[in-house]
């Protein structure tokens, strides 16, 4: 699925103040969407179906935590690959099916998908790769993580 940029009146004061507060951090307590919400003013039921909304218009394409693989053993590494052009759609969804696939963003360059995996095991990764060649049938090109930065990346909304 390519995405699309939102017109301006998509998002309105709350869903901007949503979506920058949550992405400073959402609270580990027993009711954490009431608690989240309560910070914006919201409901818990409210904040919940605000991020509903948001993931079904594309403002977000997922809300959840953000495991780190390679602490638990894992691996990460951002892959890309060669779509024909009249085939990209396709090609995304059979990417996007593999549930090692993090996140996939099309790219204006002869590799034009890149995605990023997360799987259980450092084997994991070959693994997958070799599942989405075959069904594919394009070269998944490997570009594993040398070394990690923490850059505290933030989109204003």
């Amino acid at each position: 699925m390519r995405r699309r940029t939102l017109p301006p009146e998509a998002l309105d004061d709350t869903d901007r103040a949503v979506l920058n507060r949550l992405q400073e951090g959402f609270p580990l307590t027993p009711r954490p969407f009431d608690d989240a919400g309560a910070a914006l003013g919201l409901t818990g039921t409210a904040l919940i179906e605000r991020l509903e909304r948001l993931r079904e218009i594309g403002a977000i394409t997922r809300f959840g935590p953000f495991y780190d693989a390679a602490a638990m053993g894992g691996a990460f590494c951002l892959c890309a690959l060669s779509a024909p052009e009249a085939d990209f759609d396709r090609i995304a969804a059979l990417v996007n099916a593999h549930p090692e696939v993090a996140h996939n963003y099309a790219r204006d360059h002869a590799l034009n998908m890149w995605f990023v995996l997360a799987t259980a095991t450092p084997e994991g990764i070959g693994e997958t790769c070799a599942r989405i060649e075959a069904e594919t049938g394009l070269t998944v090109w490997r570009f594993p993580k040398l070394r990690e930065f923490f850059i505290g990346f933030r989109v204003a909304a």
